[in-house]
């Protein structure tokens, strides 16, 4: 009897589990990560040098940090039943921003970068206003407001940036996407902060 009870216990606790939002995504996360092991065992090789953490594992997390930020707002959205098709145009605004700001020279920039990275993140923040305003205000369907500033997002990007390539030179700017801290790039410590 005791033995039944338990098992009965056990399936509705799996039960739970599988359907947990992030079950399905993380098996699958981790059936792909142990497939590449298995084919390239290389893939999960992990070594120091220089003092920091250099593999396969620490660069597909360090390249997908820009994506988690971005997906981070879309799901607030999501959540609320709404949907953003802007956010490709808000991160070239808010890049334009930042990379006119800091300046193009090495060792030189306009503004100090705390004054350039308050102003980025304000120019993201005017964005997701529009957007708002667009949605609350006016009434109109996510979609609809959001692919406004997605078609006029990246000709914005491209009049602040007077139709030229920004090229940033600036090292301590250059820290925040190459950067590493206690042997961890730092942008993975920008992550757990927003997180």
């Amino acid at each position: 009897m005791t033995r039944i009870s338990s098992h009965a216990a056990s399936v509705p606790r799996f039960r739970r589990s599988v359907a947990h939002p992030l079950f399905w995504p993380l098996l699958t996360l981790i059936l792909l990560v142990l497939g590449n092991g298995l084919v390239n065992p290389a893939f999960l090789s992990l070594h120091w040098r220089d003092g920091h953490l250099y593999g396969n594992l620490v660069d597909i997390a360090n390249r997908a940090a820009p994506l988690i930020l971005v997906s981070l707002g879309a799901t607030l959205v999501i959540a609320i039943r709404g949907l953003d098709i802007s956010v490709g145009a808000v991160l070239a605004i808010a890049a334009t921003v930042a990379a006119w700001m800091i300046g193009g020279e090495a060792g030189v920039t306009r503004f100090p970068m705390a004054v350039a990275v308050a102003a980025t993140l304000a120019g993201a923040a005017l964005c997701g206003l529009w957007n708002g305003l667009l949605v609350v205000k006016l009434g109109m369907q996510p979609i609809v407001a959001t692919l406004i500033l997605m078609v006029a997002g990246r000709g914005v990007a491209q009049l602040l940036a007077d139709g030229q390539i920004l090229t940033v030179y600036y090292k301590p700017y250059a820290y925040f996407g190459n950067g590493f801290l206690f042997g961890l790039p730092f942008s993975l410590y920008v992550i757990a902060a927003v997180c």
